[in-house]
């Protein structure tokens, strides 16, 4: 019963009788082929017989967001697993304009679908998001009303679109070059199992279990990372600055050296500042060489590189991976040699903590010119230590107060080089090594266990969709 695998073909031909609905390739391959005689061995519904709304609206451009009023939900909102998220930048629209679009204007159990971007992703309306309005790039399935607690629930249908055999029969719908998309008569036309109560109930709760499991082993290893600067903090023995919300300040003549913009003053920094002097911290460019050694791809002999962009460091773990870059493509910021040992830090936006520590893997990698290359590094100072004091707030402030720049603020090198870093004795650099070494472990190992049972749970539930028993 399974579409996937061996029937992926790349090359395979079909008989003319046997075309239905479009001529192109993909809608033809046997994966797809399997799935659709083995929907027709049961019983399904067409979605456009339990959908009462399918509608998108043409654009809200024109309009300006605005800070607060009505919520806006996009194709950005729905991740990969079904689940809305607004992020940090939420958008919102006046509720005189959100009056004139009525027909997308979302209740609970609406379902809405990606139809621009990542095509065919499904998100369902729980309460948080009752009353608010959808954009061009998503479409509004509103189930009817005498569906909706009978035999198809907006539960299952979510569960079943966000399946394998539901993303197939969507992407098999999918038309367009550049931009691709998804119409609404087309998504109608998507077959649905029809299950009895018991049976649907059963997947259902399989799958909130499995969902409620993998939320909260996820949400320990976030946990585990973000209390590990107070733990780095207690080994060191310093107490950051508590945050400050005053905006109005002064500073005296003599305290003003390079910088005279406010920012640069803002008194949690100057008290930042303060606690490090206190205990003798040493600035950066004291315990490491900042390399200029950079790659010329006019003089390759090789085909391709290994390239890592300021986007291929994980932020909250400072992993790093490389990505294989065709020489003649190379972007004109991959410039820097790194070697194993180096340590790399983004000089954009280098709050965010893109920090990594290159190993023997990505020796000779090729980085981008947006970062700052750390080499050669004191005796005083262990390397690993000083990446992972780097990647807590103790040096992230300090690289936002000497940032400058308005939506994508930068530190230069020079300004990199004068924060401070704390120099521990050898034992305590090593036992903040071990500290931030079992954590990340223990981190790993629950987003490991997290993910294979979501794999798993999920492996579960498809085998039994196009099921004909209990």
């Amino acid at each position: 019963m399974n579409p996937i695998g061996e029937n992926n073909l790349e090359c395979f031909a079909v008989r003319r009788s046997e075309m239905k609905r479009r001529f192109d390739p993909s809608n033809h391959r046997p994966a797809i082929r399997l799935l659709l005689k083995n929907l027709e061995a049961i019983k399904t519904i067409a979605l456009k017989e339990l959908v009462a709304v399918c509608y998108r609206y043409p654009t809200f451009y024109g309009f300006k967001y605005q800070e607060s009023g009505i919520l806006v939900l996009k194709g950005e909102n729905i991740d990969r697993d079904g689940e809305i998220d607004i992020g940090t930048s939420p958008s919102f629209i006046s509720p005189e304009i959100n009056s004139r679009f009525p027909l997308t204007q979302v209740v609970e159990g609406d379902l809405l679908m990606s139809v621009r971007g990542e095509v065919g992703k499904v998100g369902i309306i729980k309460k948080a998001f009752i009353g608010s309005n959808i954009n061009a790039n998503t479409i509004r399935l509103s189930l009817k009303d005498d569906i909706r607690g009978t035999e198809l629930y907006p539960e299952f249908v979510w569960l079943f679109l966000n399946s394998t055999y539901g993303q197939m029969q969507i992407k098999n719908r999918i038309a367009g070059g550049v931009q691709e998309t998804i119409t609404a008569p087309e998504i109608l036309t998507i077959r649905i199992p029809v299950v009895s109560e018991t049976r649907r109930r059963k997947i259902c709760a399989t799958l909130e279990e499995a969902r409620a499991m993998r939320r909260d082993k996820l949400a320990l290893a976030d946990d585990l990372l973000a209390s590990l600067d107070v733990a780095i903090m207690n080994k060191l023995g310093i107490a950051l600055p508590s945050p400050s919300a005053q905006q109005v300040y002064a500073i005296k003549t003599k305290a003003i050296r390079n910088r005279f913009d406010p920012h640069f003053h803002f008194p949690e920094f100057v008290q930042l500042e303060h606690v490090l002097r206190a205990c003798h911290a040493v600035a950066l460019g004291q315990l490491t060489s900042f390399s200029i050694d950079t790659w010329n791809p006019s003089e390759s002999t090789e085909s391709v590189f290994k390239y890592i962009e300021i986007s291929n460091v994980a932020r909250d773990t400072g992993e790093v991976r490389y990505e294989i870059v065709r020489v003649d493509e190379a972007p004109s910021r991959a410039r820097m040699v790194v070697k194993s040992g180096d340590i790399i830090v983004s000089l954009t936006r280098p709050h965010h903590g893109s920090i990594a520590l290159i190993d023997d893997e990505l020796d000779g990698c090729i980085a981008s010119t947006g970062f700052a290359v750390l080499r050669n590094f004191s005796k005083d100072i262990i390397r690993e230590y000083l990446w992972c004091v780097l990647r807590t707030q103790l040096s992230l402030k300090q690289m936002l107060q000497r940032s400058s720049g308005g939506n994508y603020p930068a530190i230069t090198d020079d300004e990199l080089r004068k924060i401070l870093i704390p120099i521990p004795s050898r034992r305590i650099q090593k036992e903040i090594l071990a500290e931030v070494s079992n954590r990340k472990g223990e981190v790993r190992r629950l987003r490991s266990e997290a993910e294979s049972q979501w794999r798993n749970a999920k492996k579960w539930i498809e085998e039994r969709l196009l099921e004909g028993k209990e």
